[in-house]
């Protein structure tokens, strides 16, 4: 049963392009319009072996590192980095996969004009995953909202909880049962089976498309206890009057720009800086998501801006105190309350 969220009040701005042209024009029609496939239903829960792909699965599912639950007392972050826009969040025993791209390459459906690969994680399957309790996807693109991947794990767990924004409900409603699509503003909980419990509050993400289209979806994400929150939004772009009123100990965020000819696909550097600042974040993970093995026309005008280091260097002006976590791709990175 699909629970459609559109009713709290919002404000967003729109995305903030170094020159005005619009995305739509700089790219085919079909990056940005997915067709809906077939589907079929298959078993209730998502409960996955571990054992095709031994030294990364392991690491995704220790049980050393997966320690954290709300019995304990403390709340505890696993961040889990599966490169892409690809996460594996295990916040005190709850769960969460976050747009996943685990079956074939990222090509939007056009390889002659994109077709990108993992570097790392070669040979990482959906069946390499353990139990999930929620799928949250932030935008309705394919690198965000990945069909290939998608089919087969709908197949696997139709039931399986999923919130997502509500730009990509015309892909998500043909294959699953239980989604929620979230406005910026609104919130959800996703309960684990060990009864943990985490909410997933949606903001503002980028505009994708013309400026009075809906924005996509970043989130807040509150630990079972309320000792730590983390904030996602793959692309550094923000509202920044809904954020000044939140809080983060943990942003998640791509801190190298990714540029196309006058249009900025995705920000970082000091834009990362200035986030982190205004969410008082005391750790800040830095994402590679334009690090893929990749061709074709478009990856090759795409350029990067900025590294690691010097947003390093930018953060101790602004925020001296936070540290930046680099996660290595399928190894868990725990992250305790401060």
């Amino acid at each position: 049963m699909a629970v459609y969220c559109n009713s709290a009040p919002f404000s967003c701005k729109a995305w903030r392009n170094r020159d005005p042209t619009p995305l739509s024009a700089l790219l085919p029609t079909r990056l940005f319009s997915l067709l809906q496939p077939p589907f079929s239903f298959h078993p209730d829960r998502l409960k996955l072996s571990t054992c095709r792909w031994d030294k990364v699965a392991s690491a995704v599912v220790s049980e050393e590192s997966a320690v954290g639950s709300s019995s304990s007392g403390t709340d505890v972050f696993n961040l889990t980095y599966l490169e892409g826009n690809s996460w594996l969040w295990d916040i005190s025993g709850v769960r969460v996969l976050v747009d996943p791209i685990l079956v074939g390459n990222l090509d939007f459906g056009i390889p002659w004009l994109y077709d990108a690969a993992k570097k790392f994680l070669k040979n990482f399957e959906l069946t390499d995953l353990p139990q999930v309790d929620c799928l949250l996807i932030t935008q309705s693109l394919d690198d965000h909202c990945h069909l290939k991947t998608l089919k087969p794990l709908s197949e696997m767990s139709p039931n399986l909880r999923v919130i997502a924004t509500p730009n990509a409900k015309s892909l998500l409603d043909p294959l699953f049962r239980n989604v929620t699509y979230l406005e910026p503003g609104q919130e959800s909980e996703v309960e684990a089976a060990n009864g943990s419990k985490v909410r997933i509050q949606a903001t503002a993400g980028p505009v994708l498309g013309p400026p009075w289209q809906r924005p996509e979806n970043g989130y807040l994400v509150i630990s079972p206890q309320g000792q730590l929150t983390l904030y996602y939004e793959p692309h550094c772009v923000y509202d920044k009057d809904f954020l000044q009123k939140e809080h983060a100990d943990i942003v998640i965020t791509p801190v190298i720009k990714q540029l196309l000819p006058n249009f900025t696909l995705v920000s970082g550097q000091e834009d990362a800086v200035q986030l982190a600042k205004l969410l008082h974040a005391k750790f800040i993970v830095p994402m590679k998501n334009g690090d893929l093995d990749s061709k074709g026309f478009l990856a090759s005008i795409v350029q990067g801006e900025g590294t690691i280091e010097s947003f390093k260097e930018l953060l101790s002006k602004e925020l001296p105190d936070a540290k930046t976590l680099e996660p290595t791709p399928g190894e868990p990175l725990q992250i305790p309350p401060p």
